[in-house]
């Protein structure tokens, strides 16, 4: 059950990263057609900057459980399996430390806006407390897939990253290697 909450978690993330950047697409195609009328989408720029951040930190989760992150794994491969385990958790326990870190400065950041009421300076003043919450909640769901996998290698697993990369190179899909 728990398993089947978090996959739905990562996908969700993922969905609104893909919302995001269905949002980009929106307002570069409005703006474009405001132009062509000679008016202008108010904080086109900004949003679109709101939104690009959006679709980056809740596409991590996601992006990390399906092996598609950049991961140097020339080390890794050439481990036995022993070593190659160590390695593997000290690698997931470091990112777990940058990741949790990350999602504790950003969260403090987006608190920090709220409390003071901070608005962007563009044309619209945009609560920025809301864009910049997509950084905490993608860092976060990123921080329990990282601590998921480090509990499935430490229970002798192999991490869903690799079996993903595995099945891709076992169809002849190399476009995650390159």
């Amino acid at each position: 059950m728990l398993r089947r909450a978090l996959d739905a978690l990562y996908r969700a993330s993922a969905g609104l990263a893909a919302l995001s950047l269905l949002g980009i697409f929106l307002v570069m195609m409005g703006q474009v057609a405001l132009r062509e009328l000679g008016r202008q989408l108010p904080a086109a720029d900004d949003i679109s900057a709101y939104l690009c951040v959006a679709t980056t930190f809740f596409a991590l989760a996601h992006t990390f459980r399906r092996g598609e992150l950049i991961r140097v794994g020339l080390l890794l491969e050439r481990l036995s399996p022993g070593p190659r385990r160590i390695a593997e958790l000290v690698a997931l326990a470091l990112a777990a430390l940058l990741v949790g870190a990350i999602a504790w400065h950003t969260g403090l950041d987006a608190m920090f806006s709220w409390e003071i009421e901070e608005v962007a300076q563009g044309t619209v003043p945009i609560p920025l407390w809301i864009p910049k919450l997509a950084m905490p909640l993608g860092a976060g769901i990123l921080l329990l897939a990282i601590l998921e996998e480090f509990v499935d290698v430490l229970r002798g697993r192999i991490p869903s990253y690799v079996a993903a990369a595995a099945e891709r190179a076992a169809a002849g899909d190399f476009s995650a290697e390159v």
